[in-house]
Protein backbone atom coordinates (compact mmCIF):
# COMPACT_ATOMS: atom_id res chain seq x y z
CA UNK A 1 0.00 0.00 0.00
CA UNK A 2 2.82 2.24 0.17
CA UNK A 3 2.95 5.02 -2.83
CA UNK A 4 3.52 3.83 -6.52
CA UNK A 5 3.02 6.92 -8.59
CA UNK A 6 4.66 10.09 -8.16
CA UNK A 7 1.46 11.53 -7.96
CA UNK A 8 0.69 9.78 -4.91
CA UNK A 9 3.93 10.32 -3.20
CA UNK A 10 3.07 14.00 -3.94
CA UNK A 11 0.25 13.85 -1.77
CA UNK A 12 1.39 11.85 0.82
CA UNK A 13 3.95 14.19 1.77
CA UNK A 14 1.81 16.92 2.45
CA UNK A 15 -0.59 14.88 4.52
CA UNK A 16 0.69 14.94 8.38
CA UNK A 17 0.76 11.51 9.04
CA UNK A 18 3.59 11.09 11.26
CA UNK A 19 1.55 13.88 13.74
CA UNK A 20 -1.39 11.86 13.40
CA UNK A 21 -0.05 8.84 14.94
CA UNK A 22 1.69 10.15 17.40
CA UNK A 23 -1.25 11.90 18.78
CA UNK A 24 -2.86 8.31 18.79
CA UNK A 25 -0.32 6.72 20.34
CA UNK A 26 -1.04 9.58 23.10
CA UNK A 27 -4.40 9.05 23.39
CA UNK A 28 -3.79 5.61 23.34
CA UNK A 29 -1.42 5.65 26.28
CA UNK A 30 -3.73 7.81 28.57
CA UNK A 31 -6.84 7.10 27.98
CA UNK A 32 -8.01 4.59 25.45
CA UNK A 33 -6.21 1.07 25.54
CA UNK A 34 -8.59 0.09 23.28
CA UNK A 35 -7.13 1.46 20.34
CA UNK A 36 -3.92 -0.48 21.03
CA UNK A 37 -3.95 -3.08 18.00
CA UNK A 38 -5.29 -0.58 15.36
CA UNK A 39 -2.74 1.77 16.19
CA UNK A 40 -0.36 -0.43 16.33
CA UNK A 41 -0.98 -1.38 13.27
CA UNK A 42 -0.54 2.28 11.62
CA UNK A 43 2.41 2.53 13.00
CA UNK A 44 4.10 0.12 11.31
CA UNK A 45 4.10 2.27 8.30
CA UNK A 46 5.50 5.26 9.71
CA UNK A 47 8.56 5.25 6.85
CA UNK A 48 6.20 5.15 3.64
CA UNK A 49 3.04 5.37 4.35
CA UNK A 50 0.10 5.86 0.81
CA UNK A 51 -2.95 6.77 0.83
CA UNK A 52 -4.55 3.65 2.27
CA UNK A 53 -2.25 4.09 5.53
CA UNK A 54 -3.99 7.39 5.74
CA UNK A 55 -7.13 5.90 5.23
CA UNK A 56 -6.90 4.02 8.19
CA UNK A 57 -5.91 6.54 10.45
CA UNK A 58 -8.76 8.92 9.46
CA UNK A 59 -10.87 5.89 10.13
CA UNK A 60 -9.50 5.36 13.92
CA UNK A 61 -9.81 9.56 14.37
CA UNK A 62 -13.81 9.34 13.35
CA UNK A 63 -13.59 6.16 16.10
CA UNK A 64 -12.55 8.33 18.27
CA UNK A 65 -14.87 11.20 17.44
CA UNK A 66 -17.63 8.81 17.57
CA UNK A 67 -17.13 7.15 20.98
CA UNK A 68 -15.91 10.43 22.75
CA UNK A 69 -18.00 9.88 25.85
CA UNK A 70 -16.54 6.78 26.65
CA UNK A 71 -13.61 6.71 29.81
CA UNK A 72 -12.14 4.45 32.39
CA UNK A 73 -14.30 4.10 35.17
CA UNK A 74 -13.14 2.35 38.74
CA UNK A 75 -15.51 0.93 41.11
CA UNK A 76 -16.03 -1.57 43.25
CA UNK A 77 -17.92 -4.87 42.19
CA UNK A 78 -21.04 -6.19 43.51
CA UNK A 79 -19.26 -8.28 46.25
CA UNK A 80 -17.15 -4.53 47.73
CA UNK A 81 -14.22 -6.42 46.11
CA UNK A 82 -11.28 -4.68 44.03
CA UNK A 83 -9.94 -7.77 41.72
CA UNK A 84 -6.86 -8.17 39.35
CA UNK A 85 -8.07 -10.30 36.77
CA UNK A 86 -5.38 -10.87 33.43
CA UNK A 87 -6.01 -12.03 30.17
CA UNK A 88 -2.89 -12.89 27.36
CA UNK A 89 -3.59 -14.59 23.95
CA UNK A 90 -1.73 -14.54 20.81
CA UNK A 91 -2.42 -14.95 17.19
CA UNK A 92 -0.71 -16.96 14.28
CA UNK A 93 1.62 -15.22 11.69
CA UNK A 94 -1.07 -11.83 12.59
CA UNK A 95 1.50 -10.12 10.67
CA UNK A 96 1.65 -11.06 6.60
CA UNK A 97 4.53 -8.58 5.81
CA UNK A 98 6.73 -10.08 8.37
CA UNK A 99 5.10 -13.65 9.02
CA UNK A 100 5.41 -12.75 12.95
CA UNK A 101 3.13 -13.61 15.30
CA UNK A 102 1.66 -10.61 18.02
CA UNK A 103 0.86 -11.69 21.50
CA UNK A 104 -0.71 -9.20 24.03
CA UNK A 105 -2.07 -9.44 27.72
CA UNK A 106 -4.46 -6.66 29.25
CA UNK A 107 -5.04 -6.79 33.30
CA UNK A 108 -7.82 -5.35 35.22
CA UNK A 109 -8.30 -4.26 38.22
CA UNK A 110 -12.23 -3.52 39.41
CA UNK A 111 -13.42 -4.09 35.87
CA UNK A 112 -11.16 -1.22 34.50
CA UNK A 113 -8.27 -1.82 32.26
CA UNK A 114 -4.74 -0.52 33.74
CA UNK A 115 -2.13 -2.18 32.08
CA UNK A 116 -2.13 -3.74 28.68
CA UNK A 117 0.77 -4.69 25.98
CA UNK A 118 0.87 -5.62 22.44
CA UNK A 119 4.14 -6.60 20.71
CA UNK A 120 5.16 -8.18 17.22
CA UNK A 121 7.05 -11.59 18.41
CA UNK A 122 10.85 -11.18 17.53
CA UNK A 123 10.65 -14.36 15.81
CA UNK A 124 8.85 -16.39 12.84
CA UNK A 125 6.60 -18.77 14.68
CA UNK A 126 7.36 -21.78 12.34
CA UNK A 127 4.30 -24.03 14.59
CA UNK A 128 1.33 -23.55 16.69
CA UNK A 129 2.46 -26.74 19.20
CA UNK A 130 3.24 -25.91 22.30
CA UNK A 131 7.20 -26.64 22.94
CA UNK A 132 7.87 -30.19 25.03
CA UNK A 133 9.03 -28.64 28.03
CA UNK A 134 5.46 -27.06 28.76
CA UNK A 135 3.00 -29.28 30.78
Amino acid sequence: MSPTTVEEREYMTRVPYASAVGSLLHVMVCTRPGLSQAVSMISRYMYDPGKGHWEAVKWVLRYIKGTIDVGLVFQMDSTGKQECIGYVDSDYVGDLDKRRSTTGYVFALSQTLVSWHSILQSIVALSTQRPSIWP
